[in-house]
């Protein structure tokens, strides 16, 4: 039974962090709920898009993602998912932008952006099928016929901890001093950039650049 080393670990753990650092949808939407919606609603998309980001991860360390992946089915669900995701938040953040800009969050819709901010993170990351393909590759060397399942465990657990981790830390570090203030009264130009964002992604898994 194979079980990975301390070095391998370390190797998994950094690229890990790599592609969660790298620029794509995820951190544009981590961003602009961080902005737009306060800390609280950052801290809730990062945990959603870390969970869906775990639930890949887990899938892939078991193999079950190298069987989908075989079937065309599943590549077409996952990149017709995904482009329906990112023009929904599209539309979403243009709407938001049409309202003019915001000064202050709202306190009585703490709860229900927060559910919002986890959800669209969830959502971003399931339906990601470049998190799939990366994660195929990525395994490659680290996954053989006889690894154990506890070993399989950890690196999901290991990937949606990493991938959490960072995109709550930039929540948070964003949401630091009075600047995110400032950054709030231009919330409807960020939103604005961010829907035309969300439609150029669209358009690049449509045409299968990403």
């Amino acid at each position: 039974m194979v079980i990975l080393t301390p070095e391998a670990w370390a190797a998994l753990a950094s690229v890990f962090i790599l592609g969660a650092m790298s620029p794509g949808p995820s951190l544009a939407v981590v961003l602009r709920n961080t902005l737009t919606g306060g800390r609280s609603q950052g801290v809730a998309t990062g945990i959603g898009h870390g969970i869906g980001f775990g639930i890949y991860a887990f899938l892939a360390a078991l193999g079950i993602a190298t069987a989908l992946s075989i079937h065309n089915e599943t590549e077409v669900i996952l990149k017709w998912g995904g482009s329906a995701i990112l023009i929904w938040l599209g539309f979403t953040f243009l709407r938001h932008a049409s309202k003019g800009p915001q000064t202050e969050k709202m306190d009585n819709e703490d709860g229900a952006s927060e559910v919002t901010g986890f959800v669209q993170g969830f959502l971003v990351a399931l339906f990601n099928p470049k998190i799939l393909a990366w994660m195929l590759a990525l395994y490659a060397p680290f996954i053989e016929a006889d690894v154990s399942i506890q070993t399989l465990m950890g690196m999901g657990i290991l990937g949606m901890a990493i991938d959490g981790t960072w995109y709550v830390t930039v929540a948070t570090i964003l949401t630091r001093g009075e600047g995110i203030q400032k950054l709030r009264s231009k919330s409807h130009l960020i939103d604005g950039a961010m829907g035309l964002l969300m439609f150029l992604f669209a358009g690049l898994l449509i045409s299968g650049k990403i």
